[in-house]
């Protein structure tokens, strides 16, 4: 039986960079690719349109937590076996498809992260130097209470299996960019394997980037969804994204 590949991507104001990203995808591999815009002020929906992609509209700002959860649910509705998220501001390399859905393929994983640390490009990049420190910090204390050994948490380019989309409660992440976080928490929690494959840094000046303050608040919420996974195996208090 044939794997159907979903990319989906949760979009925000990315009129200008969506037909680059768009241009670089497979066509040959996947079978169908799905934007969620977040109530965008720009073009997004009409770009989307023209490119011939389904189309889901949020009539109001959800947050990119609330973006990934309608591209999850409309992927796995359009019967997904496996699912990539790629951010339309084009960061990360399309190209990258192939190789990023091989590990699930294969058995090898069920979460697979595109990680720009491993590549060995993040500041060469551009990542700003405030968050290539950050996000080396909290990497590590997620390895340290996870018990894992990736390089880089933090990038926004995976690939999940139906298997582990239909077995986690995404559905009661954040609605913030710590949705991210708590799904390799949950990933972890529910045992299942993640693989990693190394991806170039790119950062333009029309990619969309999170603020130092929301950063500050994002490393926060962190550290906090590495607490809840501590304290649920342990035993000592499940938060309900560990609630089936």
């Amino acid at each position: 039986m044939q794997t159907k590949i979903v990319v989906v991507m949760p979009a925000y104001n990315a009129a200008k960079t969506l037909q680059a990203t768009y241009d670089d995808i497979p066509k040959g591999l996947v079978d169908t690719i799905i934007l969620v815009d977040d109530a965008s002020h720009d073009e997004t929906v009409n770009k989307a349109k023209e490119l011939g992609l389904k189309v889901f509209v949020h009539t109001k700002n959800r947050g990119y937590g609330g973006n990934q959860k309608t591209c999850y649910t409309e992927a796995l509705k359009e019967g997904a076996d496996i699912v990539i998220m790629l951010h339309p501001d084009y960061q990360y390399d399309p190209k990258l498809i192939t190789a990023i859905i091989k590990p699930i393929i294969d058995g090898r994983a069920d979460l697979v992260l595109a990680s720009r640390l491993l590549s060995g490009t993040a500041l060469s990049g551009g990542m700003p130097f405030y968050k290539f420190i950050s996000n080396r910090f909290l990497t590590a204390c997620e390895n340290i209470f996870l018990g894992q050994k990736l390089s880089e948490f933090h990038t926004g380019y995976r690939a999940y299996s139906k298997k582990l989309l239909t077995s986690i409660p995404f559905m009661k992440n954040s609605e913030n960019f710590v949705f991210d976080t708590e799904v390799i928490v949950q990933t972890v929690y529910f045992g299942f394997k993640i693989e990693e494959i190394p991806c170039p840094t790119r950062y333009m000046k029309d990619a969309s980037s999170i603020s130092f303050k929301n950063s500050v608040v994002y490393g926060m919420q962190t550290l906090l969804a590495v607490f809840k996974y501590f304290f649920a195996k342990t035993g000592f208090r499940k938060a309900k994204i560990f609630v089936k």
